[in-house]
Parts: structure tokens; C-alpha cells; sequence
């Protein structure tokens, strides 16, 4: 970690990463909170946290834009986008223009992303890629253990117009400090395909790479299903301990804890493991944290959600390692969007069929079928067989842009 921290312009990266995230953490739930006022419904304060996940749809068209353009520059533009289009809110408290401004903002974040991990890429040499990305997977889940609560806090002493004017000074920073870091990045692609196959180039070249194709199923089936668990979560909480809903920002920031950990030591596990074996493992503790959420016991669940944390972070870390590596720098933001758009999409499915799901099944029936079928994947990540060269990128598959 310390060594990627030295390379010319990473840490100025790390730095901006984390202003924005700050202003993203600060956001998002105080958006859900303040609809609540509002509109008094739990179904209006729900639909801000699902208008997240919306631009994930638009993950491809994200991704070839990334690809197009100097990262370095979209970083600033879209992270000046995100200020203005918060401000919005500001002169309205309209519904519809709440959810609006939430899919802009929430655009802006999986952009920024893409973006990243393309400029990871060209920063830094393989070696280092890993406990870069720990890093930063740390500065994410560390701060959502704290800034939520900070921007909950803000929102109640002093109101929403504070909230969303830090948040858009904090993006304003952040767009000013990414233009002095220093970069050397791969220009864009030149040649030039059909509209399409450009935009499904990343989701040709996940499926279509050895080890990163079957590693993107599983976990795509893997996170997916764990969208199971924003309902089942409740209802352990009520029914298993007989505690109220407060409980669950407790249990979250337990999670949190552990995922901080995960990111701490996810760069050397990584290094003496390889992606696959630390993604593997990270799946198994995510699977087996769930399971005592059956349960009534509150220390269980606790350690479990501990593991839950770590784990995450360890599975994030490797594949966001793995498909850095075996991606051409050309190609970078369509394989981060698509990567995006193949966890988010069957996640929130699931969370939407959790829903009705929980009416008619046990939750504990649904919590083990969440843990079963993640120790499944964990399984099939375990017997895939590497069959990349060892050093460098792989060769993009025929077709795509910039291979």
C-alpha cells in the first residue's frame, strides 16, 4: 500500500476519491430521510434509495463515454455536473424532481467510478494494484460508517439546504483537486466500430476472458442475491431479536467495521493468493456471516456480520484486480460500467422480489437460500482454472475497440 502511495499522482487520486466520497456518503441517505418528512411515506423514501440504482441501466452508454474522452477531465466535468445538478435542490422540494436530481447524482457516481479504475490502471504497475484498490475500498467503506450520520446530523440541526450545500462544495473541491494530479493516460481508442458493439464492448470482453468471465457469473449471482437480504434484514431484526428498525444502522456499521478491515488486508492476501483464492474466500465468509441472521442471537450475528464486512471487501478488491489486469487501458471504463451493471441489476431485482417474496416465505427460508447460493459461487470461483498469462493484460477479444 505504502509503495502505490508513492507512485507519482496516486495519492493525489486518493485524495479526490475521498472528498468525493465524502460528499456522496453525506448525500445519499439524508436524500431518503428528507422525502420521509416530506411526504410522511415509507414507499416515497424507499423509491429515492431505488432511484440509485437506475443509472445503472445506462452502465454501458457510461462506460464507452469514460472510454472516449480524458478520464482525468471527465473526472472534473462530471464531479462539477454532480454540484450544479444537487444545488437543484435547493429551490424546490418537489417529488419528481428529488428522484430526478438522485438519478443525475447517482449517474455522476458510476461515471466517476469507470473513470477510476482507468486511471488505477494507468498509475499504477500490476504489483501494486491490489493494495491500491484496498485502499481505496477502505476510504469508501470507512466513510460510510461515519459521513452518513454526519449528514443526518446536519440535516436535523441546521436543514437540507446545509446538507446539499457542503455536498456540492465538497464535489467543487474535489473537481479542482483532480486537475492537479498527475497522469500519463492511455489516449482513447481511435479505430472506431458500430454504436453497438462499441457500447457492449466491456460486457463482450468480461464474458468473453478466461477467469474473469466465470468469476463475473458468479458474482454477479452471488451479489445478486443478496438483494434477498434488504428485506430479510427487517424482519431478523424484529422477529430473530425483537428489536426495532434502529437497530439495523447499528448492524450496518458492524458491517462497515469489518469491511474495513477486509480492505486493509485484502492487497497482501491478494499478493500471496492470487485474485481467485481471496475472492473464494471472501464469498465464503459473506455466505457463512449471513447465516446467524436466522438466528435470535445478537453476538452471532454480530460476528457474522463482522465476517459479512471483510468479506465483501475481499471479493471487491480481487475481482476489481483481476479485471484491471486483464483489460486493455482502452477498455477500462466499459468493463468497470459493465462489471457495474452485471452486480446492480440482478441485486436490486432481488431486492424488488424480496418484497412479495417475504408475504408468503419464512424470511429464514429466503436468508438460507441467500447463504446457499453464495457458497455456491463461492464454489465455482474456487474450480475455476487460470488460463491467462501470468503478467499483463489480456489480449481483447476480437471485436473490440482498442485491443
Amino acid at each position: 500500500m505504502r509503495a502505490a502511495l508513492r507512485a507519482p499522482g496516486f495519492g493525489g487520486l486518493v485524495l479526490v476519491w475521498t472528498i468525493i466520497n465524502l460528499a456522496d456518503s453525506m448525500l445519499f441517505l439524508t436524500l431518503a430521510i428528507w422525502v420521509k418528512d416530506l411526504t410522511g411515506s415509507d414507499g416515497a423514501a424507499g423509491a429515492t434509495l431505488a432511484a440509485l440504482a437506475v443509472p445503472a441501466l445506462f452502465a454501458p452508454l457510461i462506460g464507452h463515454l469514460v472510454d472516449r474522452f480524458p478520464r482525468r477531465r471527465l473526472v472534473s466535468i462530471a464531479a462539477l455536473a454532480a454540484a450544479a445538478s444537487v444545488l437543484v435542490l435547493t429551490t424546490t422540494d418537489e417529488l419528481w424532481v428529488i428522484y430526478a436530481v438522485t438519478m443525475v447524482y447517482a449517474a455522476v457516481g458510476y461515471l466517476l467510478s469507470a473513470a477510476q479504475a482507468g486511471l488505477v490502471r494507468d498509475l499504477l504497475p500490476d504489483e501494486h494494484l491490489a493494495p491500491a484498490n484496498g485502499l481505496l475500498t477502505t476510504v469508501d467503506q470507512g466513510l460510510r460508517l461515519i459521513t452518513p450520520m454526519a449528514g443526518a446530523g446536519l440535516y436535523v440541526t441546521v436543514g437540507m439546504d446545509a446538507v446539499i450545500a457542503t455536498t456540492a462544495a465538497l464535489f467543487v473541491v474535489a473537481a479542482v483537486g483532480m486537475t492537479a494530479v498527475r497522469v500519463t493516460e492511455t489516449a482513447p481508442a481511435t479505430e472506431r466500430e458500430p454504436f453497438l458493439r462499441e457500447v457492449t464492448a466491456g460486457f463482450r470482453h468480461l464474458f468473453g476472458t478466461p477467469v474473469l468471465g466465470g468469476m463475473t457469473v458468479a458474482l454477479a449471482v452471488a451479489i445478486g442475491v443478496t438483494g434477498l437480504t434488504n428485506t430479510t434484514n427487517f424482519a431478523a431484526i424484529e422477529v430473530g431479536l425483537g428489536s426495532g428498525p434502529a437497530m439495523l444502522a447499528v448492524l450496518a456499521s458492524v458491517q462497515g467495521a469489518g469491511a474495513v478491515v477486509g480492505g486493509l488486508t485484502a492487497g497482501p492476501l491478494v499478493a500471496r493468493w492470487d485474485e481467485r483464492r481471496t475472492a473464494t474466500v471472501g464469498l465464503v465468509l459473506l455466505g457463512l456471516g449471513i447465516a446467524p441472521t436466522m438466528g435470535t442471537s445478537l453476538a452471532l450475528i454480530v460476528v457474522g456480520l463482522l465476517g459479512c464486512g471483510i468479506g465483501v471487501s475481499l471479493t471487491v478488491v480481487s475481482f476489481v484486480t483481476l479485471r484491471q489486469r486483464r483489460t486493455p487501458p482502452t477498455l477500462q471504463g466499459r468493463a468497470a460500467a459493465a462489471s457495474n451493471m452485471a452486480f446492480n441489476v440482478p441485486q436490486l431485482s432481488a431486492a424488488l422480489a424480496a418484497t412479495g417474496l417475504i408475504l408468503v416465505v419464512d424470511y429464514r427460508v429466503l436468508i438460507g437460500v441467500t447463504v446457499a447460493v453464495i457458497l455456491v459461487a463461492a464454489a465455482g470461483i474456487g474450480l475455476l482454472r487460470t488460463r491467462q498469462p501470468e503478467d499483463g493484460a489480456a489480449p481483447a477479444p476480437a471485436g473490440t475497440v482498442g485491443g
